[in-house]
Order: structure tokens, then sequence, then C-alpha cells
């Protein structure tokens, strides 16, 4: 039966184990790595035994893998790529705006066309819910599709590469209070983290405004809400800010840019205040979800979840193929 990685609400927890752990493997394999075409010394894993030479990290060598991104991303899109080609596969990134969507040719019309053409795997990120399944749904069983977000429902490789950097920072998660704080109404990779870090026995807290909270969020995801930042600084392992999405101010979810920050914002008093770690999905609105400081302080998390970002989509990547 075919794999696909559509969504982290689905997932069971071993296998979210089991991606967490090869992240780690392929981690230490990428921190020891020059460029590709150098030589390098071989990583050992905890056992003291040598990881793999590079070649048996080939295993995509003869499979094609499409990355198809309907929206714009620097993160996503380039870690995946990264973890395609450092795995062996043949790689083809669309852009739809050179593409022939960009004269109206249907999304599946182009993934169809693709898949003739005998791409193994599509990795999708689109601005509407839903769209990865109602793809894989249509696709030969020997296909294989990885949700890279979307619409407002889940980012499940942006879950596990923070879950991986909070577990290799604080270990065990089971009891660890998490905090994820901004716009979740709009947010796919809260919801995706929701779900992931009450699997592994976290206390999760969602904060935002009113206007900013999914309705019935504290029954949905069997957590905690609260308007109110300042209540849960203190006790939080753990800090996600999530992006504000400008654009959407002008509808009115919050007064003003100034205000959401005095309210919503790690500022420096704030981060005086705690000794949480700090998380960020990227991109970031310096100077109001985050200080340049807490960005690249000591606490800070959000280079190592880059780095992370193509170790964790190699694991998947693997996972998909095996």
């Amino acid at each position: 039966m075919r794999k696909d990685l559509l969504t982290i609400e689905a997932l069971p927890v071993e296998t979210i184990l089991q991606l967490l752990d090869r992240s780690d493997y392929y981690l230490e394999f990428l921190k020891a790595s020059g460029p590709l075409t150098t030589p390098c010394p071989l990583p050992s894993t905890s056992s003291g035994q040598a990881l793999e030479k590079e070649g048996e990290f080939k295993i995509l060598k003869g499979y094609t893998v499409a990355n198809l991104f309907f929206e714009a991303s620097t993160r996503t899109r380039t870690s995946f790529e990264l973890a395609e080609r450092r795995l062996g596969a043949d790689v083809i990134s669309l852009t739809p705006a050179v593409s022939s969507l960009a004269k109206g040719e249907s999304v599946l019309d182009t993934i169809l066309v693709l898949e003739a053409m005998k791409v193994d795997a599509f990795v999708v990120r689109h601005n509407v819910s839903g769209v990865p399944k109602f793809l894989s749904e249509r696709l030969p069983d020997f296909v294989h599709v990885i949700n890279a977000g979307d619409g407002v429902h889940e980012h499940p490789t942006q879950a596990l590469l923070d879950a991986a950097e909070l577990r290799a920072a604080l270990g065990n998660l089971s009891g660890k209070r998490i905090a994820i704080v901004g716009d979740i109404l709009h947010s796919r990779v809260a919801r995706s983290n929701a779900w992931l870090l009450k699997k592994l026995g976290a206390h999760v807290t969602f904060v935002a405004p009113d206007t900013l909270m999914p309705r019935n969020a504290g029954e949905v995801f069997g957590i905690e809400t609260t308007n109110n930042l300042d209540d849960v600084l203190h006790s939080s392992d753990a800090i996600m800010m999530l992006r504000i999405q400008l654009e959407r101010q002008a509808r009115g979810f919050f007064p003003s840019v100034e205000e959401y920050r005095e309210q919503y914002g790690m500022t420096p008093e704030r981060m005086k205040n705690s000794t949480a770690l700090i998380l960020h999905p990227g991109p970031i609105n310096h100077g109001i979800e985050l200080e340049s400081e807490a960005v690249y302080g000591e606490r800070s998390l959000v280079l190592r979840q880059v780095k992370r970002g193509v170790a964790v989509r190699m694991a998947v990547m693997e996972w998909v193929f095996n």
C-alpha cells in the first residue's frame, strides 16, 4: 500500500518517533558533511557505529520527485529540494507562474501530466486546505504525495522538525509545557504542532486574541487556550511564536500592530521574565512577534529549526518510499 504524509493528526505515535529518531541520524550526517562533491568524515551513531557511506544514502536514485509549490516558500521548498537530492532523487521544482497553470490548466491536470512522465512522488503546498489529499486520491497507488502545507489545515513536516528540536533541547516531551502564540486561526503550523506535541505527551496552550483563536479550539485539540501571554510565560518550557499575517491586519483581527506587540510579542521585558526556549517557523516580523535579540539569542531554536528541516525531510522521503 502506498505511503503518503498528509496529516499529523492521523499519524501513529510509533511512526512519529521513528521519523524523529531517523532525523537525528540524518542530522549527524549533515553536520559532518562538506560540499556534496567533497569526501567528508563519517559521524558516529550513539552506539559508536559509523553511519553509512554517503553513496549508501542514495536510496532515491532512479526516482523522480516533483515539488509543486503554489504558495511562496523559502525554508520548506529549499529543504525539500536539498533532502531529495541528498537521497539521490531526480528533482523537478515547478513554478506555477511559468507553467501551463498560468494558461488555465487545472492543478489535477498538471499532476496527471507529470505523473504520465513517470514522476514517483509529489511534494505539494497549496493555499486551499485538502488539496494534497484530493490529489492523492486521484493518483495511482504507487505515486506518493507529501503535504508541504495546505491552507489553514496542516504542515506536517514543520511540526516534525519543531518536535525534533524541542526533544533535542528538552529531552522527553511528556509533561513539558509548550505555548503556541499568535495567529492560531490561520496557522497550519499551530494545528500540526498541537496534534503532534499532544501525541508525545506535552501540555499545549494556544495563546491568541479572541479574533485569532479558532472556535472551540480547546475542545477540538484537547488543549488549554488563553488570551493572556503573561499567564503562561513563567510556566512554559518553550514558546512558539507565529507570524502575524500583516496582509490580514486590515480586516480588523487586532486594532494595531503596536497593540499586538504589546500584548503578544516576545518583548525584551518578557524575555527577561522567562526561561523558555523560543521557536518560530518563519518568516519573522522582527520587532512584532520577536525582537532580533530573541531570534538570535542563546535560548532561541530558530536557526536550529532551519538546520533540522533537511534532516527531517530526508527521514520523511525515506519513510514514504520504504
